[in-house]
């Protein structure tokens, strides 16, 4: 299996680090190398921009750090750092405002915030620093391990019932409900577009998984398709009658299709020709779900979670479930799935006949 499109991403993203650690205190250099081992590059991005936001709250918000800017923390510094500050930027993550700058140079100010998971992801990036620095002896308290992780609680899985599923692939044939520009891009992208929507909904993959798909990645004789799963693991995930026919479709179609220059092996093009992005891909399922579930803010990895439902109400296979969907850990999948199937445990109450 080709993997050069992964590789281009996993630069990307290494290319994107190394810069976002230039904009760290120096000393977050060697956090990064010390803990690049057992840790992914994904990981390490995380962490980078989970800590540029907590440097910056320190600058802005911590009195005692007034003045200063993130070039001139040292590990010194770190020892000045009270639980309390660490409390204080849980609290300030709920609900802040943030600057991006765009491709044009231009300052864009958003609004953000996180939920419970949000701020355990970004009190997990302070402690695993703290951790650290601990352990190598160059601070000798480590206040962050004060702070408790807040109280998680389990998320509703957002998943789309049968007739949605129905609905959706109906929309996304004929785009009946499709009005103006959308309803041309329509006439040209169908086949594409029933055919992402068709893996998502028949396979479970992640989005990841799907843009990297070369057109030589598919075996129909054993209606398999060769995939690069997270941390690079390679895997095949293997697809039904319908799933099957929509990539027959859509593959005659992609076979007059002249790719840009470097997209050659992409299955899935852009109107651009090149190999569609994460982005794109995110973009065409929220414009045809939104038309069908306007409730519901469906996503790629909804269509996943649908996967996964209704695999685990047919089968009652957790493990099946864990090693379909490429989860490392069945107790991931567990937590996901295992209190889901509420409609088997309603039709076990019509089972069994008391006076029959």
């Amino acid at each position: 299996m080709s993997s050069n499109y992964h590789e281009e991403v996993k630069r990307d993203i290494i290319t994107k680090l190394r810069q976002l650690i230039g904009e760290l205190p120096e000393f977050c250099e060697e956090f990064f190398l010390g803990i690049s081992e057992r840790t992914s590059v994904r990981t390490r991005m995380g962490y980078a921009l989970d800590l540029k936001i907590f440097f910056a709250f320190l600058c802005e918000n911590i009195r005692k750090f007034k003045g200063k800017d993130a070039d001139s923390f040292t590990v010194a510094d770190l020892s000045a750092i009270e639980a309390l500050d660490i409390r204080k930027y849980l609290e300030y993550v709920t609900y802040y405002t943030r600057s991006i700058s765009t491709a044009k140079d231009k300052e864009l100010v958003l609004d953000a915030e996180n939920d419970e998971h949000g701020k355990a992801r970004k009190l997990s990036a302070v402690r695993t620093m703290f951790a650290y620095f601990y352990k190598a002896e160059k601070i000798g308290r480590n206040p962050a391990e004060l702070v408790e992780f807040p109280k998680l609680h389990a998320k509703n899985i957002t998943y789309l019932q049968a007739d949605e599923v129905a609905k959706l692939l109906d929309e996304v044939e004929t785009g009946s409900k499709l009005q103006g520009h959308a309803k041309a891009f329509h006439t040209l992208n169908k086949l594409r577009d029933v055919a992402i929507v068709s893996l998502f909904l028949g396979t479970g993959m992640r989005i990841s998984e799907l843009v990297g798909i070369n057109a030589e990645h598919i075996d129909f004789d054993t209606s398999g398709i060769a995939i690069m799963r997270k941390g690079g693991k390679q895997d095949i995930v293997f697809f039904g009658e319908e799933v099957g026919r929509a990539l027959r479709d859509y593959l005659a179609l992609r076979e007059t299709i002249e790719p840009a220059d470097g997209h050659d092996g992409a299955l899935f093009l852009s109107t651009q020709r090149k190999r569609i992005g994460v982005r794109a891909v995110q973009i065409l399922v929220k414009k045809y779900a939104k038309l069908v579930t306007p409730l519901k803010k469906i996503t790629p990895h909804k269509l996943r979670s649908t996967y996964g439902t209704s695999l685990y109400n047919e089968t009652g296979d957790i493990y099946l479930v864990a090693d379909v969907l490429g989860h490392n850990d069945v107790n991931t999948t567990r937590k996901h799935y295992a209190n889901m199937p509420m409609e088997r445990r309603r039709k076990a109450a019509d089972v069994v006949k008391l006076r029959d």
